[in-house]
């Protein structure tokens, strides 16, 4: 019974070129008169001998594999930058080379704890900052409100960095238009434009 069942599976294992032709197998179970058993693969038993005949149906092909299609990659739309300001439009100068003038004066100023920045005068106004409190035994005291006078110290840019400074101030004023509070947009477009037309109709326009 093993060897018939063996013979059966063996058929079943055959390739799909020896079945491409046949839609079934045939095995035949040979016993001859001595009691010795074969097995036959689509040839029936010799005469003389007990047959007994099982037949296989073969199993549908298998569908053949196919690779999904790879993704495609479709490039991001481009998004184009909003204007820095709606009032700050870009104008050409009407200006002449030979008929500008050089930009007003600048001033490099210094704060009291060491920073800087661009001012168009050299003399800024006094401003109060504050001074921490503390109560008569030295410990810290919110409550209290004090504050030292300072003025900052500014000095002249040099007329070969002049108009360097000029574009170094449109550039904050840009800042200043772009990420500055909402309620201040209108001011800061105006002194955009202002600091813009001066770089534009001076030497720093050429």
């Amino acid at each position: 019974m093993r060897a018939w069942l063996l013979a059966i599976l063996l058929a079943m294992a055959l390739p799909s070129q020896a079945r491409t032709h046949a839609a079934s197998v045939v095995i035949y179970r040979c016993t001859a008169a001595s009691g010795a058993v074969t097995l036959q693969n689509d040839v029936a038993c010799p005469k003389g001998s007990q047959q007994q005949k099982q037949v296989i149906e073969s199993p549908p092909p298998m569908p053949a594999y196919v690779p999904p299609p790879r993704p495609v990659a479709v490039p991001a739309p481009a998004v184009e930058p909003a204007p820095v300001a709606t009032m700050a439009s870009e104008t050409p100068s009407t200006i002449a080379d030979k008929d500008r003038l050089p930009p007003p004066a600048l001033y490099q100023c210094n704060t009291y704890d060491h920073d800087s920045y661009l001012s168009e005068t050299g003399t800024p106004e006094p401003r109060c900052v504050r001074l921490n409190t503390t109560d008569l035994q030295g410990a810290a005291n919110d409550a209290g409100v004090a504050c030292q006078m300072v003025t900052d110290q500014c000095q002249r840019v040099a007329d070969e960095g002049a108009c360097e400074a000029w574009k170094q101030r449109l550039r904050e004023t840009q800042s200043a238009a772009t990420f500055g509070r909402s309620d201040d947009v209108a001011a800061n477009n105006l002194e955009l434009e202002r600091v813009r037309t001066i770089v534009r109709d001076s030497t720093c326009g050429k």
